[in-house]
C-alpha cells in the first residue's frame, strides 16, 4: 500500500469535468500546487455523497491554497457525470472503471460490498501529493462508513502551500 513519502503512482483515466469527459494523465497535473486524491467506493451512496459534498463545500479553501481536488471511484464516467451534476460538485472526478488506479494504490476493496454483489471498489482514502509527485499525506479508512478528517487534509495542503 502506498503511504507518506512514496511516489504517487501515475495513471491515465477518464476525467469528468464541466466541459467534457476526456482522458487525462495524473502526472500532467503536478507542478502547479498540491493535488488531493479522494478515493471513494461508489457514487450516490450516503457516505460518499457526504464526503464529496464536504470537499465541494471546502473547495474554495483548497483552491485558495493552490490545490487541485480529484474524486476517484471505479464508477463509469457516465455515472460520475450524473453524480457530479446531481450533487453540484465543482471539482473534477476520475473514473477508474477498470480498477487499475486502485490496484496501483493497493486500495481494492473486495469485501465491504460483497453482500451487495460489488467487487473491486475503492477503499475510501485521501492522499495529498506535492509538486514532485510525492505523497505527503495519506489516510485510509478502517471501514467504508468512515469519513476522512477534513481538517487534517486541509492542514496537509497548507503545509505544502507554505
Amino acid at each position: 500500500m502506498v503511504s507518506t513519502g512514496d511516489p504517487a503512482p501515475d495513471f491515465t483515466a477518464a476525467l469528468v469535468s464541466d466541459d467534457d469527459t476526456v482522458a487525462t494523465t495524473f502526472s500532467d497535473h503536478l507542478g502547479s500546487g498540491p493535488v488531493v486524491l479522494a478515493f471513494f467506493p461508489a457514487a450516490f451512496s450516503s457516505t460518499c455523497t457526504a464526503e464529496l459534498c464536504t470537499f465541494r463545500d471546502d473547495l474554495a479553501q483548497f483552491e485558495g491554497l493552490g490545490a487541485t481536488v480529484f474524486g476517484i471511484s471505479t464508477d463509469t464516467s457516465y455515472a460520475l457525470e450524473r453524480f457530479r451534476e446531481t450533487e453540484g460538485l465543482t471539482f473534477d472526478l476520475l473514473s477508474d472503471n477498470d480498477g487499475s488506479i486502485i490496484e496501483a494504490y493497493d486500495l481494492v476493496d473486495d469485501e465491504s460490498f460483497a453482500a451487495k454483489g460489488m467487487k473491486g471498489v475503492a477503499t475510501r482514502s485521501v492522499f495529498v501529493v506535492d509538486d514532485a509527485g510525492t505523497i505527503q499525506y495519506a489516510w485510509i479508512a478502517d471501514n467504508p462508513g468512515q469519513e476522512p478528517d477534513y481538517e487534517a487534509v486541509v492542514e496537509a495542503v497548507e503545509g505544502l502551500a507554505d
